[in-house]
């Protein structure tokens, strides 16, 4: 195999499949990138056996061939070269080399056949997606996903998928996200799938313009972006019945601008305990008050935020972490808040909802030290 490619191509490239490169594996070809060149097309591809990543590369080509090289080696040594011509060659013995105009490094290849095989995705029925809704909803939703490995379940976001749109739900048993886009075509498709969270962080990395293909099989889902391809497996669990614990008579509710509260928030738990994270807030007619204690460092901090309260006094805590996230993905600048009591989930969503978009989000409250 023979060819000859621009740095920057290949860095780029190269810099997308690392995101598919496990730290460490009992299997050493998955360190490597699969390189595919024949008269149509030149392909990159590397896997972890969860996520796949494929990416395509202009080349001037000599020889065609394919072959497997080790990707954190091929990475760092573009990432150090300047802007130049790369021309790479295989002979058949795995004898590589990366020949550039201010020098040519020598390495061993592995065969290509010892890399695993695409998984095969005939069957699968395509949904065209704008590359915008789809990083939407999942920016929308991936922060709430669990990182429990024994709730494998709960560590991907489920898109239910119907002819009234789509409906995107995340939870990690302490806050739940359901958010919903009704100007959603679906060609037809209808369906449930829990994709992993891998695989969104990804996609929320890439800059996409146009629409975006997903090839849903029953197994693996494919996104097709441009001339790249990114599949990942689909969590084979059934997902929770996450209507049920979204809460219908919250009958108290308080208004008040997103930021000042968010802003509060976080200052105010920089002086909270640092295993409870714990931060309270405090609920009259016309006021918030965000207030935290820590008797282990003698500390405690208080702040007060103008806002609407519709109900009863009421004083609920909540952890810091948590009640951040949730707050910052509230979208315009009036949030409303649902409450019920101070053991109860509270919900959270925004004054301004956007046309055809509806997001709820459900955060579980934590017992206040008396």
């Amino acid at each position: 195999m023979k060819f000859s490619t621009s740095k920057t191509e290949l860095q780029q490239a190269l810099q997308k499949l690392s995101k598919a490169t496990p730290t460490r594996s009992t299997l050493p070809i998955l360190g490597c990138v699969l390189i595919e060149s024949t008269e149509e097309k030149t392909t990159l591809r590397a896997t972890d056996l969860e996520i796949t990543i494929q990416a395509e590369i202009p080349v001037s080509l000599e020889q065609a061939g394919a072959t497997a090289l080790p990707l954190k080696t091929l990475l760092d040594i573009t990432n150090e070269l300047p802007e130049t011509r790369i021309t790479l060659t295989v002979d058949d013995k795995d004898r590589a080399a990366i020949i550039t105009d201010a020098g040519e490094y020598d390495l061993m290849a592995k065969p290509a056949d010892e890399f695993p095989a695409v998984p095969d995705t005939s069957g699968s029925q395509k949904v065209d997606v704008p590359g915008d809704m789809l990083k939407n909803i999942i920016g929308a939703t991936s922060f709430a996903v669990s990182r429990d490995e024994l709730k494998p379940a709960l560590t991907g976001v489920l898109f239910r998928i119907s002819s009234a749109g789509i409906t995107a739900v995340s939870t990690d048993g302490h806050r739940l996200v359901k958010y919903t886009r009704k100007d959603f075509n679906a060609n037809g498709f209808t369906g449930d799938m829990i994709v992993p969270r891998k695989f969104l962080a990804f996609m929320l990395t890439q800059s996409i313009t146009g629409d975006v293909s997903l090839l849903i099989g029953e197994n693996h889902l494919t996104a097709k972006i441009g001339n790249d391809m990114v599949l990942t497996r689909i969590i084979d669990e059934r997902f929770p019945d996450y209507e049920s614990v979204i809460p219908k008579e919250n009958d108290k509710t308080l208004k008040a601008d997103k930021n000042a509260l968010l802003g509060a928030i976080r200052r105010v738990s920089i002086f909270s305990n640092k295993s409870t994270h714990q931060v309270a807030l405090n609920m009259e007619a016309t006021f918030c008050k965000i207030t935290t204690e820590d008797p282990e460092k003698s500390s405690k901090a208080q702040e007060q935020v103008a806002a609407e309260f519709d109900g009863e006094a009421l004083t609920i805590g909540y952890n810091a972490d948590y009640l951040k996230d949730v707050v910052n993905h509230v979208s315009g600048d009036k949030i409303v808040v649902e409450f019920s009591t101070s053991i109860s989930a509270a919900l959270f969503s925004s004054e301004n909802a956007e046309e055809n978009t509806e997001s709820l989000m459900l955060l579980m409250p934590i017992r206040l030290n008396d």
